[in-house]
């Protein structure tokens, strides 16, 4: 079974973070830049939360705020449902389901270390069942 450090080895381990102080505005533009969904919210080295542009979309253009104007920390949540390095795959859509969550920090110790996102799992399971069916039809096959 696929673990976050299996998917981590593939994607990189790169975290975009951001300020709690910062403007809406410029979490948007971060995660434009990085055509990413989601940042992790750090203060003094410590993680309090995550803002995701389902969070954008929620509590500021459905209740008329404006983004230059809108602090993270008005938005983002407070509630970080996180992962570690030796979770599965599985294990982490399913929290993910059970959740409703479409990202996951990845920590290690105190540290965010990474950052896995519904797609990046999906990406993976792919993978796996593709190679799975390429073994497959080879043995069938009798290739060797």
């Amino acid at each position: 079974m696929a673990t976050v450090r299996d998917v981590l080895a593939q994607k990189g381990r790169e975290v975009h973070h951001i300020h709690p102080d910062a403007s809406v505005l410029v979490a948007l533009e971060m995660m434009a830049k990085h055509r990413i969904g989601a940042l992790v919210v750090i203060d003094g080295g410590i993680l309090t939360g995550i803002i995701t542009e389902r969070d954008y979309a929620r509590k500021v253009v459905l209740k008329g705020r404006t983004s230059p104007r809108t602090l993270v920390r008005e938005i983002m949540s407070t509630t970080v449902i996180c992962t570690r390095l030796d979770q599965t795959v599985e294990e982490c859509m399913a929290i993910m389901t059970a959740k409703a969550v479409r990202h996951l920090p990845v920590i290690e110790h105190t540290e965010v270390i990474g950052l896995v996102s519904i797609g990046d799992l999906v990406k993976n399971v792919i993978a796996d069942q593709k190679f799975i069916i390429e073994q497959l039809e080879h043995y069938i096959k009798g290739d060797r």
